[in-house]
């Protein structure tokens, strides 16, 4: 090793991705070490920093071509000493001066002095503020008028933030193209609008706000003229990813103008968005051809003329996406609160879902909670000539016979069943007999024992435990799960 070139070391330590291998590495020979040090862009620390300022200014030495920090403490007790403070983004700031990247999670003790140390790096071009609660507007102000380069911005559970000047200076500056906001009580869909011209720009768009939203009724926008729009008059025909969960809609207020003007969109996901118009969705896909992945959580309102209590799409929607979104490729479906007693609270047929996969090159769908999705869906979902991807969670109408049809699906490789309590272990022999699946999950299925699923695919995770389906923010994480291969 001592007799290799600087240039060859370098490439050989570009592929070692592991900061344990990386680590060791440096312990090999002195050579080593400077070179491991010198090629070192990236770092993730946390708790184990003590004492942190100190221990973070060693590193920065150490690594003097770091580029990406993430600093990280999550799950941090007093007992592991104090956490880092305004002080150690002072030593970001000051000794690294090729900085463009920060993450900054569950760090309770950077306030705005601390963050506003971060105007100094002028080559900032992405900032991740999770969970940030001394962190308040006049802090992001000075980041957004001191990082001229900023183009990536997330902020994630700050409740300290209120006003939005700092929201307004990035729209004008135009150079952000990813945006999220979550879970940021002090921050409405109405204020968002203040973003401006940065719609122009921006290519990646979240929002997302929690708590119990659909009880109220939707918030007031404060200045919204019915006969003066102008404000929803907005552009944003770069936009390509756009996440809207949690919220409510009325027509001409707040984000709902995003729906209408997105002609660019290659990934929606709408999660449980109140306020949904069918016709309005129709004319997003029929503008939208080169849409590849959408993710459609709903849940049953009174909708429609008749007041129907359903999900607010039906077929019609279904119909516009296979008509004018040839470059489909995922699919998620998830129903909640629908009850399997009244199929009818699903506004999705059995026929009008199936339609849509065979009708694009859809290679992923998962379906949540589809009591309308029996064996015969199955058998019709099995001549999908580009699916290879498979989830079904909580389809109750799903038995051994389904599983028979699905094994003739011409690309399917990867299978997932969760809480799908009608297949049994003989529909498992029938996946063990066709001898096609490479990956299969089973989670929660109480018929499914975890004997059966030996051989069923090359590759089986089981998992006798059911997950929580209460949460609308996802899955609770298995303690529980067996490997085989």
């Amino acid at each position: 090793m001592e007799g290799l070139s600087e240039p060859l070391l370098a490439e050989i330590i570009k592929r070692i991705t592991r900061t344990s291998d990386l680590n060791s590495l440096s312990l090999v020979s002195k050579q080593l070490y400077n070179a491991e040090a010198e090629e070192r862009g990236i770092i993730h620390v946390g708790c184990s920093l003590h004492p942190a300022t100190e221990v973070l200014s060693s590193l920065c030495f150490r690594f003097p071509n770091l580029w990406k920090v993430e600093i990280n403490y999550s799950g941090w007790t007093s007992k592991q000493g104090k956490q880092l403070d305004n002080q150690g983004i002072l030593v970001l700031s000051s000794q690294c001066p090729l900085l463009t990247d920060l993450t900054l999670s569950f760090c309770s003790y950077i306030n705005d002095t601390g963050i506003g140390y971060l105007a100094y790096c002028k080559k900032l071009i992405a900032l991740r503020l999770n969970f940030a609660p001394a962190i308040s507007s006049s802090g992001l102000l000075s980041v957004a008028v001191g990082c001229k380069s900023l183009s990536a911005f997330h902020l994630v559970d700050c409740m300290k933030v209120s006003s939005v000047e700092w929201l307004e200076y990035l729209g004008k500056a135009g150079s952000v193209v990813e945006l999220v906001v979550k879970d940021c009580k002090g921050i409405s869909q109405y204020d968002l609008l203040k973003f401006g011209p940065g719609w122009m720009k921006l290519e990646q768009f979240e929002f997302e706000i929690n708590g119990n939203y659909w009880l109220a009724g939707p918030p007031p926008d404060p200045s919204y003229d019915a006969h003066y729009l102008y404000k929803y008059d907005i552009y944003c025909e770069n936009l390509k990813d756009l996440r809207l969960a949690h919220i409510i809609t009325v027509p001409e207020i707040g984000l709902r103008f995003l729906l209408g003007n997105c002609k660019a969109l290659e990934k929606l996901c709408l999660d449980y968005v109140v306020g949904l118009d069918e016709s309005e969705m129709i004319a997003l896909f029929q503008n939208c051809s080169n849409l590849r992945s959408l993710s459609l959580r709903l849940m049953p309102l009174r909708c429609g003329p008749d007041m129907d209590f359903r999900t607010a799409l039906t077929d019609e929607s279904l119909k516009a996406l296979g008509l004018s979104c040839p470059m489909l490729e995922f699919v998620e479906l998830t129903f909640t609160f629908c009850s399997s007693s009244y199929p009818s609270e699903i506004g999705f047929t059995q026929e009008g879902m199936v339609t849509l996969v065979q009708s694009c090159p859809i290679r992923v769908l998962m379906l949540n909670g589809a009591n309308s999705l029996n064996d015969e869906g199955m058998k019709g979902l099995s001549s999908a000539q580009f699916l290879e991807t498979l989830e079904l969670v909580d389809c109750e109408r799903i038995t051994d016979a389904g599983m028979s049809f699905i094994t003739s699906t011409p690309s399917l490789s990867s299978l997932t069943l969760r809480q799908c309590n009608k297949v049994t272990d003989n529909g498992m022999a029938e996946l063990a007999r066709s001898q096609k699946l490479e990956s299969l999950t089973v989670v929660g299925c109480r018929r499914i024992s975890q004997k059966a699923v030996q051989g069923a695919a090359g590759l089986v995770h089981y998992s006798k435990e059911s997950e929580s389906f209460a949460n609308l923010k996802g899955m609770k994480k298995m303690e529980t799960s067996t490997l085989f291969r």
